[in-house]
C-alpha cells in the first residue's frame, strides 16, 4: 500500500497539466472553514496549494471522524467525476488554505472532448480514490473494531 495518494504532478503528462491548469482558479478557505459536506452535491475539487484539510466521515451516532489529513499537492475531493455527483466524504479546513479551484462540470467536458486527457484524469482521480479508500477502511477499524487494523 503507497502512503500518499498519486498527485497531479505525477500521474498527467505536462501537456495535460497544462490544459487542466488554465480552468484553475485561486481561492482560500480561513481555518476551521466547512469546505463541503458528505452528502451534498459535488459541482467542483481543488488542488491544494498550502495548509491542511481534514477528511471526515458520518458514522452514526458518534462524532464523524477524521479519516485522513491532507497537504500541499493533494487532491482534495474526488466525488465530482462520478456520478451521481455527491461527496462521499466531508472536508473542513484544519488551517488556513489556499487550493486551485475547478468547477467539475467544466473540467468533465474538458475531459470528454480530449480522450487522452480523460483518461489520465480517470487514472489519476481512480488512484487517488483507491487510496482514500484504503485509509477509510483502516481508520474505521482502528476506531471501531474490536482488535483494531493490526497496522502498525
Amino acid at each position: 500500500m503507497t502512503t500518499t495518494a498519486p498527485r497531479m504532478s505525477q500521474t498527467l503528462p505536462e501537456e495535460y497539466r497544462g490544459r487542466l491548469m488554465r480552468f484553475a482558479r485561486d481561492v482560500s478557505f480561513p481555518e476551521g472553514t466547512r469546505i463541503f459536506d458528505e452528502g451534498s452535491r459535488a459541482d467542483r475539487f481543488w488542488l491544494l496549494r498550502s495548509g491542511t484539510v481534514a477528511l471526515d466521515m458520518r458514522v452514526p451516532g458518534r462524532h464523524a471522524p477524521v479519516v485522513e489529513y491532507l497537504g500541499h499537492g493533494e487532491l482534495i475531493g474526488w466525488s465530482w467525476l462520478f456520478p451521481p455527483y455527491v461527496w462521499q466524504l466531508g472536508a473542513r479546513a484544519e488551517t488556513r488554505v489556499r487550493a486551485h479551484e475547478f468547477d467539475a462540470f467544466t473540467v468533465r467536458l474538458l475531459c470528454a472532448s480530449d480522450p487522452g486527457l480523460g483518461s489520465f484524469v480517470a487514472q489519476w482521480v481512480g488512484g487517488v480514490l483507491a487510496h482514500r479508500l484504503s485509509v477509510t477502511r483502516t481508520r474505521l477499524l482502528d476506531l471501531y473494531a474490536p482488535y483494531g487494523s493490526g497496522a502498525a
